[in-house]
């Protein structure tokens, strides 16, 4: 279940992205946190515990959204945009 419902802009071109090697779809100027969270119920996991996380500030001043991308970048995903074929790969978090 998609933690973001899209509301309104539904008329954008779609762009498709892998999500953890998944098929998954983005609108054109969605940034990666969007386009992840409209798929998907988290963003990544916590680094100290692996509990689901979301993102925090929405606006790149927090570490909280790290994704990586399939050319190895580590990015954040609420400032980066998402690009058609992109491959997303959430960070695990920590192993308990």
């Amino acid at each position: 279940m998609a933690l973001f419902k899209r509301l309104t802009e539904t008329a954008r071109p779609a762009l498709p992205f892998t999500l953890d090697g998944q098929p998954a779809s983005g609108l054109l100027g969605d940034t990666l946190l969007t386009a992840v969270l409209t798929q998907a119920e988290h963003l990544r996991r916590s680094d100290f515990s692996a509990a689901p996380r979301a993102g925090f500030c929405l606006m790149g001043a927090c570490q909280d959204c790290w994704v990586k991308l399939g050319d190895g970048r580590r990015v954040r995903a609420c400032a980066t945009l998402l690009q058609a074929g992109d491959s997303v790969c959430r960070e695990p978090g920590a192993v308990l």
